[in-house]
């Protein structure tokens, strides 16, 4: 077991048993600090939620785990090994992709070159070639802003500049300064097929291709660098990460939905529960969307600790069915991309019409599929998604209607069904769980749905979302609305960086000192750097 420090007449109160909270929370403990964790629905987990639907659980949040590394740094961290908390199993097939009407198909992999001949062939050998520079090119600027940026307090653009350095600045500037994702990937391909795939990173940050920054290349790095399916779903590895935190002495507390952030003499000290009790702490960790805070949804006197999210500037929300139903047709593995043609109007409906896509691309996680295309017998598990706006919180007029929402459905059925992917919810065996923005923002208070807080729109978001100290004292934020942003690893290191943002101001009379979390991808150890 690692070494723990002792603090014992420290408390702190998580709000939020999301990823980012759970991590808080186990560190916290760890380092002997007495923590409450308080959490509104009957299990952990957050947006990494599991449904039953007709008797089977469906996985119907975040489905891909990757940046493995992350994970296996806060259990080495703690003093235990990921590999005895769950089970995982690497994937060669990163995500199979088809397109409507074309009978085409395309299998990427974590391997670059199975993956150039897969693109020679779908394509061409100019485009396999140009898909391993942009490979390259990716790998480059993920290690150029994997210390500064998603190992560190939020920067900004002096620290920024100073951490990135001569070869990182220029790296960043061979991008354009202000350059789209969409913009960049016309560099690298030709095809139009190719770009509207690889412009789909942008949606993994709940943004548009055309108006993400090109950075977000980088999600191309991750990826190759390794993909896994979790034993028992994602959800699987919430509850391992609430053991081990329990296992350190933390309280967790189900059902348990915090009202208000108690603040007393300008500072944080602690919540109050839905019921009216009071847990009075030194700081609070607060892991939900940040909105939430400025919306007043926590108190008035927690207003101040963060900025609103206006509609405009939300990022993507979604429709989704949780399934339990036969299919066949389509050989579907693990991740599966269901395009339309008209990509851009997919992106133009939802951000700036704020209404549905008339024909989106629809995502498949089979979930009891891996990298074998294999003929189901009887009923399987899938989450089916397709983006939508973020108007969960709208009034009557602004939010999406039902009938909206049907014909989304059968337009996504219609798109699967010319791909080759036969799915029939009508069936008598069939079984489905909706949900819409508007359950979403139920579900998440203050994002109207929006999944991913902000969206990753333009160059100036780095510098732009909250940090892990929050403008109240005594009061830290973690979660994807904050920095380093969505996903479930960088939610993760949200988590981290909150734990030891706050532990670096109860050891110290300068609040201002900027953390840095050691490690990285390219320090991974030995086990993690022979399974990629």
């Amino acid at each position: 077991m690692a070494e723990r420090a002792v603090l014992t007449d420290q408390h702190v109160v998580v709000v939020g048993a999301g990823m980012a909270g759970l991590v808080s929370a186990l560190l916290l403990a760890h380092s002997g600090v007495r923590v409450t964790l308080v959490e509104a629905a009957a299990t952990p987990g957050g947006k990494m939620r599991q449904i039953s639907v007709g008797g089977a659980l469906v996985d119907s949040g975040p489905t891909v785990f990757t940046m493995r590394w992350v994970f296996e740094q806060i259990c080495s961290q703690v003093g235990c090994n990921l590999s005895d908390l769950v089970k995982l199993e690497p994937l060669d097939i990163l995500c199979r992709h088809a397109w409507a009407d074309t009978g085409q198909r395309l299998d990427l992999f974590t391997d670059v070159a199975r993956s150039a001949d897969a693109i020679a062939q779908f394509s061409s050998p100019q485009e396999a070639q140009r898909f391993v520079t942009f490979c390259k090119k990716a790998k480059a600027i993920y290690n150029h802003l994997e210390g500064p940026y998603i190992r560190s307090s939020r920067p900004s653009l002096t620290s920024m500049g100073a951490d990135l350095g001569v070869k990182g600045l220029a790296a960043l500037a061979s991008l354009g300064p202000f350059a789209s994702l969409w913009h960049a990937l016309g560099h690298y391909f030709h095809d139009p097929r190719l770009r509207q795939l690889f412009g789909r990173y942008a949606t993994y940050c709940g943004a548009s291709p055309w108006a993400a920054p090109a950075t977000l290349m980088l999600v191309a790095h991750v990826e190759l660098d390794g993909v896994w399916s979790v034993d028992g779903g994602m959800h699987a590895l919430a509850k391992a990460i609430a053991a081990q935190a329990e296992r350190r002495g933390a309280s967790l507390r189900y059902s348990a939905p915090c009202q208000r952030i108690l603040v007393r003499d300008g500072r944080a000290c602690g919540i109050e529960l839905a019921g009216g009790e009071q847990l009075h702490a030194d700081a609070v960790i607060f892991n939900g969307d940040a909105s939430a805070l400025a919306q007043g949804l926590l108190g008035d006197d927690a207003r101040r600790a963060a900025k609103n999210t206006p509609l405009p500037k939300r990022s993507l929300s979604a429709v989704t069915w949780s399934v339990n139903a036969k299919t066949s047709g389509f050989p579907l593995v693990r991740h599966n991309v269901f395009f339309d043609a008209d990509y851009k109007r997919e992106f133009d409906d939802i951000f700036k019409q704020h209404k549905l896509p008339s024909r989106g691309t629809v995502y498949v996680c089979a979930q009891d599929r891996t990298d074998t295309a294999h003929v189901m017998r009887g009923n399987e598990r899938l989450l089916c998604l397709v983006n939508a706006p973020a108007v969960g919180d709208q009034a009557a007029g602004r939010n999406l209607t039902p009938s909206e929402i049907q014909t989304c459905q059968e337009q996504s059925l219609k798109l699967l069904g010319q791909c080759g992917l036969d799915l029939d919810l009508t069936s008598a065996t069939a079984h489905s769980v909706q949900t819409t923005p508007t359950e979403f923002n139920q579900l998440f208070p203050g994002t109207g749905g929006a999944l991913y807080g902000p969206a990753s729109h333009g160059w100036m978001l780095p510098f732009q979302r909250p940090s892990s100290a929050s403008k109240l004292p005594g009061l830290y934020l973690a979660g994807g609305s904050v920095h380093p942003g969505p996903g479930v690893p960088m939610a993760a290191m949200s988590g981290r960086l909150a734990a030891a943002t706050l532990m670096a101001h109860l050891d110290s009379t300068s609040p201002s000192r900027r953390v840095v979390i050691s490690g990285g991808m390219s320090t991974r150890s030995a086990m993690t750097a022979g399974t990629a």
